[in-house]
């Protein structure tokens, strides 16, 4: 798994690639926490290059997704989100909670 960020004018762009499991949702959770930490709380995961999912990422999510609405009205908001990624959300009813976009462009013009 390989996670990239970029802090934009008003928001951080978080691209994801690889998979997501137990072993590597503390580096993509690492990442979140450290732009948060910097009170960014405005922050696009584009999930492009997302080959899976597990349990684990989705924790990270919704957890990361909890403290940003906590502080500012901050969001995350996906991008990219590949078609199986997608009915993984949509059947742990999570597809409700977070908005997602065709491009990271429209994810980041949204906030």
């Amino acid at each position: 798994m390989e996670v990239k960020a970029r802090q934009l004018k008003r928001v951080d762009l978080v691209e994801v690639s690889g998979r997501v499991d137990s072993a590597t949702a503390p580096q993509m959770e690492a990442a979140l926490q450290a732009i948060m930490a910097k009170e960014r709380f405005h922050i696009v995961v584009d999930m492009q290059g997302l080959e899976y999912l597990s349990s684990a990422g989705l924790r990270v999510l919704v957890a990361a997704l909890k403290q940003a609405r906590r502080w500012n009205r901050g969001d995350i908001r996906l991008a990219n989100v590949p078609p199986r990624i997608q009915d993984v959300l949509e059947l742990g009813g999570l597809d409700v909670l977070f908005r997602s976009f065709d491009n990271a462009v429209d994810a980041v013009g949204s906030f």
